[in-house]
């Protein structure tokens, strides 16, 4: 397909009328990847830690393997899925620390709710990455560059973690794109030009390419993505034979027709406020958490629903995040009882560690409406 080809096809995809066909040639998607998220999380809690080379994995005097490294540890070449024994070895001033998988998932929770509020659908594929429905609220690639740009200022904000994107026509060159410009980046690649942005990267960056695949490609010759999407039919099926050799070659030459997938109902609603100064008083937080309350409960008689777990968020002074919830056998709506968990859950977390918040959130998720209940 020419460069011109499919500058047509990428205009006259703006024009057509909505529809399953039409939705495939519109698609925009962006992959997200949180930046050495696990690492991230832990300098969060501790940034003593921002300026030494660390490593969330296991033991170095056994037989750990890293997780994650920070990037003053990638100075050094320690990388995912090395022992940490070689990490030790490359830099015997690293900071070994255990994976702590539930606060992880607190901060992923907390990251993936606010990347909703930018971009309602997505499509998780891990605690620290997934695919973005962009074309959902954005018509371009200029709007979709601005619409990127809103995910990243968001997640920062609330988080005070850093994410790369990638935005282009298929998951694939997203995926890509959203690795091409870490720590940080942002990559849109739009429709006409995946061909040419793919070509120069190593054979081994496409997806689906393992470490068989990469082999036969490299044995007979083919070192880039360009390489592999410039192979003629024979040459193709000598190499790769069968259907999976077909689908890398399109995705060599930018054609991926996945969509999103998995859960696009909205499953939690919640509320936060981030304070003025920092606060300790008790008496102001609970308030606090019952104005919330209301707001929620709220929410849930106007659009006829109940949830079955309430959860509690607190950001201390030094911007880390704990959640704590607790789930019912019934649904509810009612602000008082809403309230009154939020505030036990409050006292929970503060019980766990003291100190000063900058913010509190509640949120109810589990939601169900009142005619599903009915049918129950």
């Amino acid at each position: 397909m020419t460069h011109q080809t499919r500058r047509r096809i990428s205009a006259l995809a703006r024009r057509v009328p909505e529809g399953p066909a039409s939705r495939l040639l519109a698609m925009i998607i962006g992959h997200l990847d949180l930046d050495a998220f696990f690492a991230a999380v832990e300098e969060l809690e501790d940034p003593s830690l921002k300026t030494k080379p660390l490593v969330v994995g296991g033991d170095p005097h056994g037989r750990g393997v890293v997780a994650t490294a920070n990037y003053v540890a990638r100075k050094f070449g320690i990388h995912s899925a090395m022992s940490c024994a070689e990490a030790l070895r490359r830099c015997p001033q690293t900071v070994f620390v255990q994976a702590r998988h539930s606060l992880y998932r607190e901060y992923s929770q907390h990251v993936w709710e606010t990347v909703r509020g930018v971009v309602p659908t997505v499509e998780r594929t891990g605690l620290d990455e997934g695919y973005l429905d962009i074309g959902e609220v954005a018509d371009t690639f200029l709007e979709a560059r601005k619409i990127g740009e809103a995910v990243q200022t968001a997640v920062r904000a609330a988080t005070s973690l850093t994410c790369a994107l990638g935005i282009s026509t298929s998951k694939v060159v997203a995926k890509i794109g959203s690795d091409h410009r870490k720590p940080g980046g942002l990559t849109v690649v739009p429709g006409g030009q995946e061909a040419s942005f793919l070509a120069p990267f190593d054979v081994r960056r496409l997806p689906g390419v393992g470490p068989k695949a990469e082999e036969r490609l490299v044995a007979a010759g083919v070192a880039t993505i360009g390489a592999l999407a410039a192979l003629g039919d024979i040459e193709l099926r000598n190499v790769l034979p069968g259907s999976v050799g077909r689908v890398l070659h399109d995705r060599a030459r930018g054609i991926d027709p996945r969509g999103l997938e998995g859960q696009t109902q909205r499953i939690s609603i919640s509320v936060e406020n981030t304070f003025e100064r920092d606060l300790t008083d008790r008496a102001q937080l609970h308030a606090e958490l019952r104005r919330m309350a209301d707001r929620l409960a709220e929410n849930l008689r106007e659009t006829g629903r109940t949830g079955r777990t309430v959860s509690t968020k607190l950001r201390y002074s030094d911007f880390s995040i704990r959640t704590r919830s607790t789930s019912l056998r019934v649904g509810i709506d009612e602000a008082a009882k809403i309230g009154e968990l939020a505030c036990a859950l409050l006292d929970r977390a503060l019980s766990d560690r003291p100190g000063a918040l900058r913010l509190v959130g509640v949120g109810v998720s589990g939601l169900t409406t009142h005619q599903q209940l009915a049918l129950v």
